[in-house]
């Protein structure tokens, strides 16, 4: 059987995701959806809304409220038994889609669809993150920050204390779409100063579109195919990537090699592969002089998986030398691995 597709939507409260959804069910047709809604509480989603989206397309028993606390937090106790319920059932849903709590970090969520009894059934189509745009543009996450302190403060069972700025960067980072919301109420400029510095925090691939009032047709949110649960690696919080660099870890060393200007990329790129695999390296990330390019190249690996792109232009004056961070685990054969990048 085909697995089952899942579009897992996040953002702060108040960006837009329960109209995000209401459209979306609105507009599909001849796919069944069942919708898992994280979001609780008295400022959370009100079910009824979604309630009328009509029985063909999501009748009201595929419309289950997940409301004892932030999912990532209850994983195997609310959200692991629910997605067992809803794959027993004689009719499954064609699609999935999950509304998460303003206060969930995805990285968690998406490594359940990992356990054995959903990864057989079910994957990870794609991560859509809305992105309030008036409210980053002032400073603030939320447009309405006390909401989203009162949300904090109702959920008992929240077991994680990340900071706002955190919580927002971990969302991109595991993002395939991200939603620039409210566009509409936002002038050119400010728009096109968003637009930059979200792409910039981005992953490699990771798609920015502007909206406005949530709206988004059918094609685009679903069908992205990313299998996020099989791409962890490239997806991790910013706890995860910290830990990966405390270096003073006795399991754990790193060092830097200069790289001078590097004519051939894909050679470059497929000599980086062949040293991870020989040598057993955790991560790559530096960036390189291209000969004849006008911007600097970044290369980031983790694991086998190695993304490489052109990030920014190269400064006036810049010196054009390159440099690469090796992380691996204690042991690493240092001479091994420039011999292999370097040659």
């Amino acid at each position: 059987m085909p697995k089952i597709p899942t579009t897992v939507i996040t953002g702060f409260l108040g960006a837009g995701k329960t109209t995000l959804i209401r459209d979306l069910l609105e507009s599909v047709e001849g796919t069944r959806i069942a919708l898992i809604i994280n979001e609780f509480g008295d400022v959370g989603v009100d079910g009824e809304i979604l309630k009328g989206c009509g029985d063909e397309v999501c009748s009201e028993d595929d419309i289950i409220e997940l409301a004892n606390g932030c999912i990532c937090c209850t994983v195997a106790d609310d959200f692991i038994p629910t997605m067992s319920k809803l794959l027993a059932r004689p009719n499954p849903p064609d699609h999935i889609i999950i509304e998460t709590s303003g206060l969930a970090l995805p990285q968690p969520l998406i490594r359940a669809f990992n356990w054995p009894e959903i990864k057989a059934r079910v994957t990870v189509d794609g991560v859509v993150t809305l992105v309030d745009g008036p409210a980053y543009n002032e400073g603030r996450f939320a447009d309405n920050m006390d909401a989203l302190e009162a949300q904090r403060m109702a959920d008992e069972g929240l077991d994680h204390e990340v900071p706002m700025q955190e919580l927002f960067n971990d969302q991109l980072n595991c993002a395939d779409l991200v939603l620039l919301n409210k566009a509409d109420l936002l002038d050119a400029a400010s728009l096109a100063r968003i637009s930059a510095e979200l792409a910039a925090q981005v992953r490699p691939g990771t798609r920015l579109i502007a909206t406005s009032q949530g709206g988004m047709d059918a094609e685009t949110l679903l069908g992205i195919g990313a299998s996020a649960e099989d791409d962890m690696g490239n997806r991790l919080s910013t706890h995860e990537m910290e830990g990966e660099e405390q270096h003073d870890h006795d399991d754990f060393v790193s060092f830097s090699m200069p790289l001078a200007e590097v004519a051939d990329r894909e050679a470059l790129l497929a000599r980086i592969k062949a040293a991870i695999v020989a040598q057993d390296i955790l991560r790559v990330k530096g960036f390189v002089s291209l000969t004849g390019a006008a911007s600097r190249l970044l290369i980031q690996a983790v694991g086998p998986r190695i993304d490489s792109y052109f990030d920014r232009p190269w400064n006036m004056g810049e010196s054009r030398n390159g440099a690469l961070v090796v992380i691996g685990q204690k042991g690493l054969d240092f001479a091994a691995v420039k011999r292999a990048i370097i040659g």
